[in-house]
Order: structure tokens, then C-alpha cells, then sequence
């Protein structure tokens, strides 16, 4: 299984970069996750947000690998405890197909790309900033890869 990482937004602080890293480096070879950066739209202009939300929307479905089983991160998705995450996690690796987990731009997403998701994902009801949401997102797989390997790491 192929774990892709499409997440709008580029040259995160040093810390998100390390943090991302230090999880990644864990993770057993075929549960590395490739990270693909969006660009985000250019907000420059006074266009109205559904443009912004539109562009940056069609540049995360051109970068979706093929077949893919597509996790949107959304705040009106279903929140998963570490456990069941680690059941998701043993789920998508029998898929054989590679899942690619999204992090869209700071407007959401459009209804079009809503619809190309198979899971909705929410980290909880609070507001987190799109470089946290990275380290976050990297850990929690590494804890329910730990939970799913029998290691120690999780204690929960």
C-alpha cells in the first residue's frame, strides 16, 4: 500500500518539516507516505473565495494518483479515536490500492472534489492550523501502526 499526502500549501516552517520526518522515518517501507505540496491559489486578487476554493480543488484532483481511495481531511467528517483510526489503517492496507489523504486550501473544498472522496476525515470540532494538521496527521498513523504492529508507542 502507497500512502499519498495532498495537502495545499507549501514551504512549511522548519518544526512541520522535522515533525513529519521524525514520524516518517518510523513507519515500516511500505507505509511511507509520499508528500505532494499544492501550490494555493494566488489571493492577490479580489476574486470571490469560490474561485480560490475552485482552483486550488482542481490542482489536489490532478494530483490524486490512479485508482486511489481518496481520505479527505474534513472538520465535517467523522472523527476517529486512535483505535479505530488503526482500524482504517488495517482496512486501506487490505484495499490494494493506494490511499491518498487530502488537506485542502484555507476556503474547504468544492462539492465536485467532496464527491471523489470515498472517507471523510475530521481531527476533532477544533480549528488547526494546516502545518499542525500535518504533524498530527503523521503521528496519529504512526501510533495506529504502532497499536496494529504491537508496539509499545501506544499506551492508550
Amino acid at each position: 500500500m502507497k500512502f499519498h499526502l495532498l495537502a495545499v500549501g507549501q514551504k512549511m516552517p522548519t518544526w512541520v518539516q522535522q515533525g513529519c520526518a521524525e514520524y516518517d522515518k518510523r513507519m515500516p517501507p511500505h507505509l511511507k507516505i509520499q508528500l505532494q505540496e499544492i501550490p494555493p491559489a494566488q489571493r492577490a486578487q479580489k476574486k470571490p473565495v469560490s474561485h480560490y476554493r475552485e482552483e486550488e480543488c482542481q490542482r489536489l484532483a490532478a494530483a490524486l494518483p490512479p485508482q486511489a481511495h481518496v481520505v479527505m481531511l474534513d472538520v465535517r467528517g467523522k472523527t476517529w479515536s486512535t483505535e479505530e483510526l488503526a482500524e482504517q489503517l488495517d482496512g486501506w492496507q487490505q484495499l490494494g490500492q493506494p490511499v491518498a489523504l487530502t488537506i485542502g486550501g484555507p476556503d474547504g473544498y468544492t462539492e465536485a472534489f467532496r464527491q471523489q472522496a470515498r472517507q471523510r476525515w475530521s481531527l476533532g470540532p477544533l480549528t488547526l492550523p494546516h502545518p499542525l494538521v500535518r504533524v498530527v496527521l503523521y503521528e496519529q498513523l504512526y501510533r495506529a501502526y504502532s497499536i496494529l504492529a504491537g508496539h509499545p508507542y501506544h499506551r492508550g
